[in-house]
């Protein structure tokens, strides 16, 4: 029995996820405050439903580094057109992941596992990618420190069910380390002909 897997991962998710809530309180607060009136009215938070564990559907919660502004025929303008300088800041430092940390403590998800894809990805899985809902979904993983956005969905669904498969404490402390790494550098944000990851048309 992986000790690591079924107990020890959890733990970890909880106590880190919560001091790091409680620790950076003011900080998460000012950014909030940043993005309310950055966002031109927007708000300052992303929630969307997501699948977890097992597809369980929950809603993550992200800043939001995007306005609602919209053309005339009342359509979203394009991602790159309402990314905002402060949105694009909060973005390339991975900020606007913190907020996660919520889903974390309530075990939604965890600090490393297989990004949460949208809802309407789940019936385009082949059964292979469907693995990656094996584990709870994290903050960062096996995929984020190897391309990120800037990889194809093919690439990332192949690492996302390595990272299913050997999944340990070792594997676990490589995706931290690498994170932070990629982090500092500002690497991978977005993929290579989109300021976000294009969508997911099925797995053939």
């Amino acid at each position: 029995m992986n000790l690591y897997k079924s107990i020890f991962k959890r733990v970890i998710d909880v106590a880190a996820s919560g001091s790091t809530l409680l620790v950076l309180s003011v900080p998460l607060a000012a950014v909030t405050i940043w993005l309310h009136f950055a966002n031109k009215g927007a708000g300052a938070f992303f929630l969307q439903e997501r699948p977890g564990k097992n597809g369980k559907i929950f809603k993550v919660v992200k800043f939001k580094t995007m306005t609602d502004e919209k053309d005339c025929e009342g359509n979203l303008l394009p991602d790159a057109d309402r990314l905002t300088k402060v949105g694009k800041f909060v973005r390339s430092t991975s900020i606007d992941e913190l907020p996660q940390l919520w889903n974390v403590l309530k075990g939604d998800m965890s600090l490393i596992g297989p990004r949460p894809l949208l809802v309407q990805y789940l019936p385009l899985y082949s059964p292979l990618q469907a693995r990656r809902h094996e584990v709870r979904p994290g903050i960062t993983g096996w995929a984020q420190c190897h391309g990120r956005n800037a990889i194809s969905w093919t690439k990332k669904f192949e690492l996302d069910v390595w990272y299913v498969d050997n999944l340990s404490f070792v594997t676990d402390c490589k995706v931290i380390i690498t994170t932070i790494r990629k982090v500092l550098k500002r690497e991978d944000i977005n993929s290579a002909t989109s300021v976000t990851m294009e969508y997911f048309n099925g797995h053939n």
